[in-house]
This record gives structure tokens, C-alpha cells and sequence, in this order.
């Protein structure tokens, strides 16, 4: 599971507590630092180095749009994603302009800034060459809106079993992916049917001595039908 290391920019120090939490529900997700104004995220950005900034409009001695066209300016390519209760279209505009990869309105879900860690995480993953239907899901286009997830498959666990598929050449047991998630074998079976019924993976069967098949998982590239719904082994 990629490791992702935050910087919350956020003057109200509640609203800050709340985020840090929502976001370290994720194992893997580190708050690295915290700042209330633009001289101290500015700073922090340069002493931490993190792999995502979320980044709020409105702070006392400034816009962070305007820290956000500085550090571009200046060549930082860290992932920003902005979190403000800025709603104007002239603003999310800018934000975009200038290399925003994703802009939440205050108030939010969990699930939407969960939404976000996965989007930055599908954006460092390594690749090679992207294909079409690959560059797509990293910009977020090329196809209608994406259901909502099916009540019990939660956002941030999905991902982490999608980044274990992904992370790995091999095929995988539900069993090996839970040894990896710490899920237990039939919560990862789940969650990995789901990644088969959205085509994000594929399900292949292994016959052994025993002659009942063992089912095994990898992720899949590009579109794909929806899988069929497979029970879990015994």
C-alpha cells in the first residue's frame, strides 16, 4: 500500500482535527504537519516535503490560491487538492489553472476525501506507458460519473485492495490479499469481487491436485464487463 504523507493548510483548528482524522482511519496515511496561514504552509512544504497538500482558500494573511500559483511558479509539482468553503466558480477555476488535481466544497464527506488519497495514490503508481483508458481514470474523464459504492465496501479499504492487486504482477488469492490488507479472507473475497464487477480486475481459476479450483485475482487495465459474482471458498 503506497504510504501517503499530508500537509493539512487549515486556520480553523477544529476543522483541522477532524480532517487529520478522517484521514489517518487509513494506516497509511500520515499527517505530516499542520498549518494556519500561508507563511507557515509555505515553510512546512519546504522542511517536509509531503506527497499531498490540502490546501484551504481562505487563511488570515492570504488566498492559498495565491500560494498555489507561488509554488508552481517555483516549480513544486507536489499533488494539491484544495479544501475550502470557497464555492465560486472563479475560484475552482483558478485552483485548476493552476495544477489543482481535485477541489472539495466545505462540507464534505468522508468518503469524498477518501476519494481523494485514492486519486492521489492512482496518480504516483507507477506505470511505464499509459494507455488511453488509463490516462482517462487518472483525469477523470472519458466515461459517465462513477456509481456509488454498494452499501459495506468502504472507500478506503477498496483502495487498499486495489493498490495490493495493482502492486503486484502476480495473481492473488482472497487469502493472500488479506494476508496483505490484514482483512480476513472472506472481507478481501469481497472487495476483490467488487474490483472484478467494475472491471478493475480479472478472476482466473487454478486447478490443483484436490480438483476444486482455487480463485485467483489480478487488476486489470482498460475496460471490462462486469464480472459475475463468484461465491467464497471454503
Amino acid at each position: 500500500m503506497t504510504r501517503v504523507r499530508v500537509l493539512l493548510v487549515e486556520d480553523d483548528l477544529r476543522v483541522a482535527r477532524v480532517n487529520r482524522d478522517l484521514l489517518e482511519r487509513d494506516p497509511d496515511v500520515h499527517v505530516v504537519g499542520s498549518a494556519a496561514t500561508l507563511a507557515q504552509a509555505d515553510a512546512l512544504a519546504q522542511a517536509l516535503a509531503p506527497d499531498l497538500i490540502l490546501l484551504d482558500v481562505y487563511l488570515p494573511d492570504g488566498s492559498g490560491l495565491g500560494l498555489l500559483r507561488h509554488w508552481r511558479a517555483q516549480g513544486r509539482t507536489t499533488d494539491v487538492a484544495l479544501i475550502t468553503a470557497a464555492d465560486d466558480e472563479a475560484s475552482v477555476r483558478t485552483a485548476l489553472a493552476q495544477g489543482a488535481f481535485d477541489y472539495l466544497i466545505k462540507p464534505f464527506t468522508g468518503a469524498r476525501l477518501a476519494e481523494v488519497i485514492a486519486r492521489h495514490r492512482a496518480r504516483r503508481t507507477p506505470r511505464g506507458t499509459l494507455d488511453q483508458s488509463h490516462l482517462d481514470r487518472l483525469l477523470g474523464v472519458g466515461g459517465a460519473s462513477p456509481e456509488p459504492l454498494p452499501r459495506g465496501i468502504d472507500p478506503h479499504t477498496l483502495e487498499r485492495v486495489a493498490q495490493v492487486l495493482e502492486g503486484t504482477g502476480d495473481a492473488l488469492s482472497a487469502e493472500e490479499v488479506g494476508d496483505r490488507t490484514h482483512l480476513s479472507r472472506v472481507t478481501a473475497w469481497r472487495y476483490l469481487e467488487h474490483l472484478v464487477r467494475v472491471g478493475r480486475a480479472t478472476l482466473d481459476h487454478q486447478y490443483g491436485l484436490t480438483g476444486r479450483p482455487a480463485k485467483l485475482y489480478r487488476a486489470r487495465a482498460g475496460e471490462a464487463p462486469a464480472g459475475e459474482r463468484h461465491e467464497p471458498e471454503d
